[in-house]
C-alpha cells in the first residue's frame, strides 16, 4: 500500500482556464483596435435539453467576457434537417461570424454527421468537421482546428509542466468527441497510446502502465486507485451526475476517476468539476480567436 501521507498535485482547470481567458482578451482588443473587427461566434441549440441548454449558456456568457460577439441561433426541438441546414449556410455566409458551433446531441430526426459536414470547414472551431478530423490523423498534416476538450486536455499536460514525448498515455473511452481525437494529438505529441475500451478484457493492467491516463469512458469513478501507477499523471474528463441527497439538486458531479483514492497514487490529477469543463469552453474561445486571426490578419 501507498501511504496515505502523498497527495497528488491538483491541476487547478479553472486557473489555467483563466489565464488562457485573459491571454484572448488582449488579443480580441488588439483586433479590435487594430482593425475594428472582433471575432463572432455563432452558437446554435436545438431543442430544450437541461444539460445542452446550461452549456450553451456558459459558451454564451464566456463570450461576452473576452469580447467575442456572440450570434444566438434558437432553435424549436421540431425544425427539420433541412431548416437547420440553411441555417448554417446562412451562418457560413456571414462575414463576421468566424466560429460555428452546433450544441450536440440533435433530436433523433435530425441526422448530425449530414449537419456538420455543411459547416464550413474554416469556422469549424469545434473540430469536428470529417477534413479536420482527418488531417488530425494524418502525419504531416495540420487541422485548421482541434477539438476543443482534446486540446483542453493536451493544454492542461503542458502547462502543468507534464512532458508527453515518449510517455505511455492510456485513454479510456474511444468516442468521436474526446476518446478517438485525443489518442491522435497524443500521438502527434510523441506519446505511446493504448486505447481502452468496453470489450477491452482485463482493462485494469493496462491502465496501470500509463505515465498518463486520459478517462473518456462516462462511467462513474470506474478507475480506482489501484488501477494507477504511482506518480501518473491524471486527466479526468468524465462528467456523471450521481444521486446524493444531501445536496439542493439532489446530486453531485462525479468524474470517471476516483478522484479520493487516485489523490494517494497519482502525480497529477484533475478534479470534478473545475478541471477539464472550463478547458473546453477556453479552447473554444481560442479556436473561434484564431479562426477570425485568419480572415481579419488577411
Amino acid at each position: 500500500m501507498t501511504s496515505q501521507s502523498h497527495q497528488a498535485t491538483v491541476i487547478d482547470g479553472k486557473a489555467i482556464a483563466q489565464t488562457i481567458r485573459s491571454e484572448i482578451a488582449d488579443e480580441v482588443r488588439h483586433l479590435s483596435q487594430k482593425y475594428g473587427k472582433v471575432p463572432g461566434l455563432a452558437v446554435v441549440i436545438v431543442g430544450t435539453r437541461k444539460d445542452s441548454q446550461s452549456y450553451v449558456s456558459m459558451k454564451r456568457k464566456a463570450c461576452q467576457e473576452v469580447g467575442i460577439k456572440s450570434f444566438d441561433v434558437d432553435l424549436p426541438e421540431q425544425v427539420s434537417e433541412a431548416e437547420l441546414i440553411s441555417k448554417v449556410h446562412e451562418l457560413n455566409a456571414n462575414p463576421d461570424v468566424h466560429g460555428i458551433l452546433v450544441q450536440l446531441p440533435l433530436p433523433k430526426h435530425i441526422n448530425e454527421e449530414k449537419v456538420l459536414g455543411e459547416i464550413s470547414i474554416e469556422k469549424d472551431v469545434d473540430g469536428f468537421h470529417p477534413l479536420n478530423i482527418g488531417k488530425l490523423a494524418m502525419k504531416g498534416r495540420e487541422p485548421l482546428f482541434l477539438p476543443c476538450t482534446p486540446k483542453g486536455c493536451l493544454e492542461l499536460l503542458t502547462r502543468s509542466g507534464i512532458s508527453i514525448k515518449g510517455k505511455k498515455a492510456v485513454v479510456v473511452g474511444r468516442s468521436n468527441i474526446v476518446g478517438l481525437p485525443v489518442s491522435l494529438l497524443l500521438l502527434k505529441a510523441d506519446a505511446t497510446v493504448t486505447i481502452v475500451h468496453s470489450r477491452t478484457p482485463d482493462p485494469e493492467s493496462l491502465v496501470r502502465e500509463a505515465d498518463i491516463v486520459i478517462a473518456a469512458a462516462g462511467q462513474p469513478m470506474m478507475i480506482k486507485g489501484s488501477w494507477i501507477k504511482p506518480g501518473a499523471a491524471v486527466i479526468d474528463v468524465g462528467t456523471n451526475a450521481v444521486d446524493d441527497p444531501s445536496k439542493k439538486s439532489g446530486y453531485r458531479l462525479v468524474g470517471d476517476v476516483d478522484f479520493q483514492e487516485a489523490c494517494n497514487v497519482a502525480g497529477w490529477i484533475t478534479p470534478v468539476p473545475g478541471g477539464v469543463g472550463p478547458m473546453t469552453v477556453a479552447m473554444l474561445l481560442k479556436n473561434t480567436l484564431d479562426g477570425a486571426k485568419h480572415v481579419i490578419e488577411q
